[in-house]
């Protein structure tokens, strides 16, 4: 079996189910590593896979420079290519593949003209970006389905998937998040010079392609209002997608004014800590809405980069405009942390994904990808 990786995204959320997987006995894992893994401007990442002693079966370095639309699409065809010689070389019987990135599209397209069974985590959820295009052809092309909600089987079902070939497993990135060893608030404020009494937000504002030549406009609506609360800031840098780099220049002129702090990366260990410590959590990523919820954290969802996927209890949705977003974030300081259902499982994913893995048929006859309608 081999997993394909392209970001410190997708590895964190599936770190411990791979774990899981490479210790049973009936399955043997290998590692795929590509993408913002292996830029040292995206923090070198796949020095964090290779201290797991995780198996690398190949790495294929892509030109993530300059991030546009057009490097994204050419470095799909340019993957593709790459990989078929990859699974070509190592021969898997299961390509596992998470999510909706470009990445995951070229492994799919190379895995299914080579025979090989397609497993998609997180098919058939909404987001009404280009990511939920994505997700949806990964899914179309994948034979096996592990979806995180009754509501995302029931759409892949709707979608033409055979029903016996949709699993609601939960989401992988919820396994450990709360049991797991975390950094105390103090510990964490003092390493970055912040203050642990006062408030603290945890950001992380990704690139929407749509959106690209807007993206630094927006996080500086979105850093504006934050000011106006007197909130401290704990920002990630985005991904490598068009307009990251917007988003990366306003973020490093922000750097040093008193109460902002900004890193390239945190380890996935550390950005727990990070999301359960801070009294409200500002963005667009997915850890917001999928993770944040199992600790209670307050999440106030920017924008559309999230449009449409389903949230807990815990996530408001709001413009982007300073004004909207600094009473957000003042309606958020002053209610509080509240425990909360998380929509997206119980954080046993990786045992009900390890067990069917293990079950799955490999005949030649299951290969054969057709609708259910």
């Amino acid at each position: 079996m081999l997993y394909v990786t392209g970001t410190r995204a997708d590895y964190g959320l599936m770190r411990s189910t791979l774990q899981l997987i490479s210790r049973c006995d009936q399955l043997e894992l290998e590692i795929l590593v590509t993408g913002m893994h292996l830029d040292a401007r995206y923090g070198h990442t796949v020095r964090e896979i290779r201290d797991d002693q995780m198996h690398i079966a190949a790495e294929v370095a892509i030109d993530m420079q300059p991030e546009t639309a057009a490097t994204m699409a050419r470095n799909i065809g340019r993957m593709t290519e790459a990989f078929v010689e990859a699974l070509e070389r190592s021969g898997p019987d299961i390509v596992l593949l998470l999510g909706d990135r470009g990445e995951m599209l070229a492994a799919a397209t190379a895995a299914l003209h080579l025979g090989i069974t397609i497993v998609h985590i997180h098919g058939g959820e909404r987001s009404g970006t280009v990511d939920e295009a994505i997700r949806h052809a990964v899914s179309k092309m994948a034979h096996f389905h592990f979806a995180a909600t009754e509501a995302s089987c029931e759409r892949l079902v709707r979608l033409g998937e055979a029903p016996g070939s949709v699993f609601v497993t939960g989401a992988p990135g919820l396994d450990g998040l709360t049991t797991q060893p975390r950094t105390s608030r103090d510990v964490l404020c003092t390493r970055l010079g912040l203050n642990p009494v006062a408030p603290l937000a945890l950001m992380v504002f990704h690139p929407v392609v749509q959106q690209a030549a807007d993206s630094g406009k927006l996080v500086r609506e979105v850093l504006t209002g934050l000011s106006r609360c007197n909130c401290q800031v704990l920002a990630l840098m985005p991904n490598a997608d068009a307009g990251g780099a917007g988003i990366r220049d306003v973020l490093g002129a922000s750097a040093s004014q008193t109460g902002i702090r900004v890193v390239n990366h945190l380890h996935r260990d550390e950005f727990v800590s990070w999301m359960a410590a801070a009294d409200v959590m500002v963005g667009n990523s997915s850890s917001g809405i999928i993770e944040a919820a199992s600790f209670g954290t307050p999440v106030l969802n920017i924008g559309s980069r999230q449009n449409l996927r389903e949230r807990s209890a815990n996530v408001v949705d709001v413009e982007e405009t300073a004004e909207a977003i600094a009473q957000a974030v003042n309606a958020a300081l002053a209610n509080g942390r509240r425990e909360v259902t998380n929509v997206y499982g119980d954080g046993q994913s990786g045992p009900r994904i390890t067990q069917l893995l293990c079950s799955i048929d490999l005949n030649a006859g299951k290969r054969v990808k057709v609708n259910a309608y």
